[in-house]
């Protein structure tokens, strides 16, 4: 009996810092996650301020470097 119980509090000893882990891991990519939210917000608003056809010259309407 003593033996079953000790093997209990092992196992719950490593899932006790198992979980641990896992809520800083999933702390960390919460974070990321709003950070990116964030940047993708940021992406929108200067895609919506920008000219009509992103302002982007195309190279087919650029003189080559010779002339």
């Amino acid at each position: 009996m003593k033996q079953r119980i000790d093997d209990l509090e092992v196992r719950y000893a490593f899932q006790e810092d198992t979980v641990r882990q896992l809520d800083e891991v999933v702390r960390q990519l919460g974070d990321e996650v709003r950070d990116l939210r964030r940047e993708v917000q940021e992406l929108r608003a200067q895609l919506a301020e920008a000219p009509q056809g992103g302002g982007v010259n195309k190279l087919e309407d650029e003189k080559p470097p010779h002339y």
